[in-house]
């Protein structure tokens, strides 16, 4: 083994898993829930500038434009929460991961830097699962 390798081999033995996990869960979601924030008025209820852009902006295929903004609306709220509580994060991370795919096709194709960024945490968590620090371990889920 090489002296590289050793040192390789000695950091990777030395840092645990699940902070790497934990920051890429906590760090991917932010984006997508400070998104769906700008969606809404109050809690939950979808704004006319959301409601305008789903119907005039972003076509989206095979949905209506409201049943679309709901949805996405929705998962950018819901999804980036369970991802923080690592709570079903392969089935969340799996939900933004189509989420960034349908905006890279549909809505901003020129957005792939942005979206390749997205899609390696995502397939990350998808890969690897949400590590020690997460509800999934903790009810066995994972």
């Amino acid at each position: 083994m090489t002296a590289i390798a050793r040192i390789h081999q000695r950091i990777t033995d030395a840092v645990p898993e699940w902070p790497l996990a934990l920051l890429l869960r906590v760090g991917i979601a932010a984006p997508f829930f400070l998104s769906g924030r700008t969606k809404v008025d109050g809690v939950l209820t979808l704004s006319p500038s959301t409601q305008y852009l789903f119907a005039e902006e972003y076509h989206v295929p095979l949905l209506a434009p409201d049943v679309a903004a709901y949805m996405a609306t929705y998962a950018e709220h819901a999804l980036p929460i369970l991802l923080v509580l690592g709570l079903l994060t392969r089935p969340a991370a799996i939900g933004l991961l189509l989420m960034t795919a349908v905006i890279q096709v549909f809505i901003i194709p020129t957005g792939w830097p942005t979206h390749l960024l997205w899609a390696g945490p995502l397939i990350y968590l998808i890969a690897r699962g949400p590590g020690a620090a997460s509800l999934d371990r903790v009810l066995k889920l994972d």
